[in-house]
């Protein structure tokens, strides 16, 4: 099966989702950067300053995952790893202390927004309720990116034993039950190399994936969806630039994808 669903709206494209064969999705919903016009024209943060907090080639990274979910719209405009009632950054507190509206949305914009996020998870639970109709289980990969180099392009980054080259997060599972997925997932990607060096994947360091994705998962499915968050590193490109590295991201997207046929294999080994 090879079928592909889009979500088009008033605020431009929403998603795509193509569907494959397999129990492993990927995911990359904070890929998108697509603003409406009626939300653009109240935003007073800079292209650049919104960009960087943006997830860019995450897309690419799932592109050889059986079924993918792509988001297209930017999480400024509505974020769908928050829960429904904190998705519209209102105040700065919500976006990293950067100021997003030169003046706030009307109610009617933000409804619409949250009408979307609304949307998402319905056809999200659709989708997952359909692969588990067929095959039983199934693990979702939410796969992001963070900044390591938040005080500037010449300031020191993170300290590397805050910062892993690929954090794993997983504190809304039920860690014990999904133990063989989870840990078979880590040797997988630990058992490979970025750039000639050991690639540094951690659990739970600088994220803990308590994003709504998941959580979502595993309140909807929770005997039969492990969902794990997956955090690269901006180590694939300038993160005050946008200079993509291609050769890192084809990399990345290779360790990745060496996973699927391993996470596939733990959950036939769970029954």
């Amino acid at each position: 099966m090879d079928n592909t669903i889009s979500n088009t709206d008033r605020g431009g494209s929403g998603w795509t989702i193509k569907l494959g064969d397999g129990p492993v999705v990927g995911t990359a919903i904070h890929s998108g950067t697509d603003v409406g016009s009626a939300c653009r024209g109240l935003m007073c943060l800079s292209d650049p300053d919104r960009l960087r907090e943006e997830d860019p080639f995450t897309e690419r990274f799932i592109a050889d995952f059986p079924t993918r979910i792509i988001v297209h719209r930017s999480r400024f405009q509505v974020d769908l790893n928050r829960a429904r009632d904190a998705a519209v950054y209102l105040s700065p507190d919500q976006s990293w202390g950067l100021k997003v509206w030169r003046e706030l949305p009307a109610e009617a914009i933000v409804e619409e927004s949250l009408s979307f996020h609304d949307a998402f998870y319905s056809e999200l639970k659709r989708v997952l309720a359909d692969i588990e109709k067929r095959y039983g289980r199934f693990v979702l990969v939410d796969v992001h990116s963070y900044n390591h180099r938040r005080d500037g392009p010449q300031a020191q980054p993170t300290a590397r034993d805050l910062a892993p080259d690929i954090n794993i997060g997983t504190s809304s599972m039920d860690r014990e039950r999904w133990a063989p997925v989870v840990d078979a997932f880590i040797e997988t990607l630990r058992g490979n190399q970025l750039n000639g060096e050991p690639i540094d994947v951690r659990e739970n360091v600088s994220f803990q994936g308590k994003g709504e994705q998941t959580r979502f998962v595993h309140t909807n499915f929770p005997q039969t969806g492990c969902a794990i968050a997956v955090e690269f590193k901006k180590i694939f490109m300038d993160e005050w630039s946008g200079e993509p590295d291609w050769a890192a991201i084809d990399q990345l997207r290779a360790i990745l994808a060496s996973t699927v046929p391993v996470l596939a294999k733990a959950l036939r080994a769970m029954r």
